[in-house]
């Protein structure tokens, strides 16, 4: 036992000498008093500590290390209680660390060392206390009491820092989360990865609470494809991701990682698995270019790239910085890593050792480099200490260089010549190691130079064989770009396209094949960003254009169930069933923007077509997520429920990025529960199975998203149930339905259907709706009701803009609630606006002559939605949607050009609404 005061070789200065004298316990002498008088008087942060925690602090300096197990041990088993007691552990922890940091008592290593204990105890205590609890309470399907030892197979990885043991003062700490899936049946599965996803969440909660202080600040985001995959994955899954799409900043990633917390041995198998994919067998020179691209997207990210300057300097990420010290160990490391094991150790230091050891780095470098690292790690932590803030940025004040030269206990002066001289000498040993390569050729006349040049970095031109046959294609593409109407905005369409690409080697391959498919890419690239952007993302949808089928004739509603069927028949459980609907789903959604796109159909043939498309996927997809329901909670004998399409998709009429809007209605025949193992009273039985419906449609996936769902036009909207029982719905649109309900229902369709009795409870829905219209005919509150309507609608999108073909008076919107209001009045059943309009002329309340201009304009305006949803996600703006945009738009409509367009929209609208208030004024004036 070595007490701190024995140790100490170094002393901090009070930079504010009141402020330690207010911290400092009274009953402290000699040097231990002078260190925690220069501790609190340049550190606000310490000084609170000092002073909260004197009681604890004064034996705990007896024996350091004593104290620092002493605060890890002991801990609560429960959630409630863990929480306080980590961060009582966090506070202690830290100011023990800081006070043997700023002595000189322990070096960097044994600092950063005693922070990551302290996360790795924080991790695997909440992460046990928290599975226990849901085995506890019945949250965890397929886990019992027996798994509580080994936290039900799930695991923390510590990344970054924290996995090498070299968590910085106030770090971060980057986790990813897996379960051992095969420890469950596969009907248990997704219970335990939902329930499992619920402790993630809590135990990261659990440590930021900053109730008293906080643990640790924790990021998830280093898990695969962290935007669109749940925190806690199936350790299956995240292998498949990275044997498929591991990227060579993934596999440095893991060279850190290690388990941290719950199932050790489970994470140690899941990291044996990722050896062939971060060690690879051959000289992996390629990620040097990958690492040199990151370092420099990092600067750019950050702001990082301009002239040094030591004011404000960011002592990670900058000009020769701790950063370029990993990138390149790390990079060296997988380079040579694959061929020889003694390079796979996870610390920098550790690491710039064995590559000089192995021959692969100069001694005198590993040396400088290695002074250069600790000292960094030193003065970062330093700027860390002052006010426990996770910066990395050196002083932009005179204040502050002279408080963190205070803290350092050393001149400010000399410490400014001695970063200055570091950061600058990292820079020159590292940047000649990151330089990229001789580029290949350029194009023969530099076309698109600047942008070609970032190719090689793309994840699709990783692999040898990728570049390879691309090297092939390039001059074919590059030909093709040139020709286009705007070759820069054609070039810059299809670099998203390449970018957006997560592997290369199949899909040149087939570019190479087919060479029209090529040809398409090419004019996709040139007309739509946004399909191009979405092929990236997607691009085996390619795979359905060399089908001999792509150009056919459309198949129809039927003839897509048809197809999905097939795909259906080939899928083994409910999760891979969803998979290949989304796969179907995005093939024929492909197909018909391609088709709409290359002129062989209209706008009002891709909207019927994405109509078709929709109402496939619902009745296809219904009636799978009720049976895997049904499978879980049961069902009753004669029950049923029938899914209603509202607004465009009732009418048969959507775009390329139209939402659904829909209806849930049941009848379970007088039945109070379920009869399956988990029974559910009838209502919260409908109630999930619609929630079950919406996640499967809108949950975001590898594969993407099915449709975003909208429930709002269920009775009472948001203040309804989700699902609604069909006796509760007769009755509230009899009794109290406002007319805009009923006016939706007039394009309302059942467009799925699951259980016994739905077919008959469809036909009763649709029996009902035309009964209910019919019964409205000639009402008089109609008409004042849709002016009502209109001047809302008007007055919430006064701003929408000259361009919205959409809002605005004499606009689509209000066309389409002028005809809704016609087939009201006219009691008539037809669903789309046009049908409606006539409907409304044949009923004597227009003119056969003023229902066809209406038509007329709603025609001209879906037109150009249309053509808007497939060029761009946003507002439409010609200005912004290329000229390939502009020549489509022009086409659609039939105008010469922009200007034309312009006035045509605004005369249509004009005109329109001109109709519409005459019609609506004489019918007032006549009642």
């Amino acid at each position: 036992m070595v007490s701190l005061s024995a140790r100490i070789h170094r002393l901090p200065i009070p930079a504010d000498p009141a402020r330690a004298e207010r911290a400092v316990p009274s009953d402290a002498t000699g040097p231990i008093r002078e260190l925690l008088r220069g501790a609190a008087g340049s550190s606000p942060y310490l000084a609170d500590l000092i002073a909260r925690e004197a009681d604890w602090l004064r034996p705990a300096m007896e024996d350091p290390e004593a104290a620092m197990d002493a605060a890890l041990a002991d801990l609560p088993d429960t959630s409630d209680r863990l929480g306080p007691a980590l961060r009582a552990a966090k506070r202690r922890v830290a100011l023990l660390a800081a006070l043997m940091d700023l002595a000189g008592a322990w070096p960097l290593e044994t600092v950063t060392e005693a922070l990551t204990r302290l996360a790795d105890v924080a991790v695997d205590r909440a992460i046990r206390a928290l599975v226990a609890e849901g085995i506890a309470k019945g949250r965890l399907p397929g886990l019992g009491p027996d798994d509580v030892g080994t936290a039900g197979g799930m695991v923390a990885l510590a990344m970054g820092k924290m996995g090498a043991f070299e968590l910085n003062y106030s770090s971060d700490i980057d986790l990813v989360c897996l379960f051992d899936e095969t420890r469950v049946s596969r009907e248990d599965y997704p219970g335990l990865r939902a329930g499992l996803v619920k402790v993630t969440r809590a135990m990261t909660a659990m440590l930021q609470d900053r109730t008293d202080g906080y643990v640790f600040r924790v990021d998830l985001r280093l898990r695969p494809d962290a935007a669109v995959t749940p925190v806690c994955m199936a350790m299956a899954g995240a292998e498949a991701y990275y044997e498929s799409l591991g990227r060579t900043w993934e596999r440095a990633a893991y060279i850190k990682a290690r388990p941290s917390g719950g199932d050790l041995a489970a994470g140690a198998r899941f990291l044996d698995t990722l050896r062939p994919f971060v060690w690879r067998r051959h000289l992996d020179f390629a990620a040097i270019q990958d690492a040199h691209d990151m370092r420099l997207r990092i600067r750019d990210h950050k702001g990082l790239g301009g002239p040094f300057s030591l004011e404000g300097h960011n002592l990670k990420l900058g000009r020769g910085g701790i950063r370029e010290i990993e990138f390149f160990t790390q990079t060296r490391q997988l380079i040579a890593g694959g061929r020889d094991p003694s390079l796979r150790v996870r610390g920098t230091v550790e690491g710039l050792g064995r590559l000089s050891d192995a021959g692969w780095v100069p001694p005198d470098v590993k040396d400088r480099l290695t002074a250069h690292y600790r000292r960094l790690r030193e003065v970062e932590h330093r700027v860390q200490m002052i006010a426990d803030q996770q910066t990395h940025d050196l002083p932009a004040t005179p204040e502050g260089w002279a408080r963190l030269a205070a803290l350092m206990g050393e001149d400010e002066g000399a410490v400014r010549l001695d970063l200055t001289q570091r950061l600058e000498e990292v820079h020159e040993l590292t940047e000649g190691f990151f330089a990229p390569g001789h580029a290949p050729p350029p194009a023969e006349d530099d076309f698109g130079a600047e942008i070609t040049a970032r190719w090689p970095t793309y994840a699709a031109l990783r692999s040898p064989r990728a570049v390879e046959i691309f090297t092939r294609l390039r001059p074919e593409i590059l030909r093709r770009l040139r020709e286009a109407a705007v070759p820069a905005e054609a070039l810059a369409s299809f670099d998203q396209f390449l970018a957006g690409l997560p592997a290369g080697v199949q899909l040149f391959s087939l570019f190479e094949a087919n060479p029209g498919l090529l040809r398409l890419l090419v004019d996709i690239a040139a007309t739509s960003p946004a399909l191009a952007r979405y092929l990236g993302r997607n691009a085996g949808v390619l795979d359905a254009v060399i089908a001999g089928s792509f150009f056919d004739p459309w198949p129809g509603r039927d003839g897509i169930m048809a197809a999905l069927d097939r795909l259906l028949a080939e899928a083994r459980d409910h999760e891979a069933r969803l998979i290949a609907l989304r796969r179907g789903m995005k093939e024929w959604w492909f197909r018909v923007g391609v088709h709409h796109l290359q002129g062989l159909i209209g706008a009002a043939e891709a909207g019927a077509q994405y109509a078709d498309l929709a109402e496939a996927v619902l009745r296809r997809l219904f009636p799978l997520v009720a049976e895997e329901f049904a499978r879980k909670h049961g069902g009753g004998p004669g029950w049923g429920a029938v899914v209603l399409g509202m607004g465009s998709l009732g009418a048969g009429r959507l775009t390329a990025a139209s939402d659904l809007d829909l209806i849930m209605i049941y009848d379970a025949g007088g039945g109070d529960a379920s009869d399956g193992a988990r029974p559910l009273a009838t209502r919260p039985y409908f109630a999930r199975l619609t929630q079950a419906l919406v996640t499967a449609l809108s949950a975001p996936m590898a594969e993407g998203r099915l449709y975003e769902a909208d429930m709002r036009l269920r009775p009472s909207g948001r203040q309804g149930p989700v699902a609604t029982s069909w006796a509760s719905f007769q009755s509230y649109q009899r009794e109290e339905a406002w007319t805009w309900e009923h006016l939706a229902l007039t394009r309302a369709r059942v467009v799925a259907c699951a259980g016994e009795g739905a077919e008959r409870l469809a036909e009763a829905v649709e029996a009902f709706r035309e009964d209910l219209i019919a019964g409205r005919k000639a009402d008089p509150r109609i008409a004042p009701d849709v002016a009502d309507m209109r001047a809302r609608l008007s007055q919430a999108k006064a701003d929408e803009g000259r361009w919205n073909p959409k809002a605005g008076p004499g606009r689509l919107r209000d066309i389409e609630l002028f005809a809704q209001g016609l087939a009201l009045r006219a009691g008539s059943a037809e669903r789309a606006t046009a049908e409606q309009l006539r409907a409304g002329a044949a009923a004597g309340i227009v003119t056969d002559a003023a229902a066809e201009r209406l038509a007329a304009a709603a025609d001209l305006f879906g037109t150009v939605q249309a053509a808007a949803r497939l060029l761009t996600e946003g507002r439409l703006d010609p200005s912004k949607v290329g000229e390939g945009g502009r020549r489509f738009l022009l086409r659609e409509t039939g105008e010469e050009s922009l200007p034309d367009l312009e006035a045509r929209l605004a005369a249509e609208a004009e005109e329109a609404a001109a109709l519409i208030d005459a019609t609506l004024g004489e019918f007032n004036e006549v009642n």
